[in-house]
């Protein structure tokens, strides 16, 4: 039985950017095993639960966690969507390609409450138009 890609998307907070990136890489490539974590623990932001709910995407029940719940396990992708992150990204197991998204923090948007999801819906069809590539990528990398 042949192992399912693993990706790790890492952001600081995993709470908006890391969770939404999960959420559509999990709905659009089934078959690749997907985890986010951040280098602190927060919680999923409202905004970003709400912004994929709009999509047709339910990350409600994604959870924060800390890179330590998942630093020993085998990645084939670490992809850093935040520049502290990455800053951070300690060394995985399996040497994992890594790849870095420089994306902006949606939940340091300051504003009425349609300001800020306006920049969580920005940061979702930015994700969007990185991860369609990345899901190409990964069905030719599959056994």
């Amino acid at each position: 039985m042949t192992r399912r890609v693993r990706v790790l998307f890492l952001c600081t907070h995993n709470s908006a950017r890391s969770q939404i990136a999960e959420g559509l890489l999990r709905h659009l490539a089934p078959a690749v095993e997907v985890v986010s974590a951040g280098t602190e623990v927060t919680r999923v932001h409202p905004l970003a639960i709400r912004v994929m709910a709009q999509q047709g995407f339910d990350i409600s029940q994604q959870r924060s966690k800390h890179l330590s719940e998942v630093a020993g396990e085998p990645f084939d992708f670490v992809i850093t969507v935040c520049d502290r992150a990455r800053e951070s990204c300690p060394i995985l197991p399996g040497a994992p390609e890594q790849i870095h998204w420089s994306l902006p923090d949606p939940a340091a948007v300051e504003g009425d409450e349609p300001t800020q999801l306006r920049a969580f819906q920005k940061v979702e069809v930015e994700l969007l138009s990185r991860i369609r590539p990345l899901v190409a990528l990964l069905e030719r990398r599959r056994p």
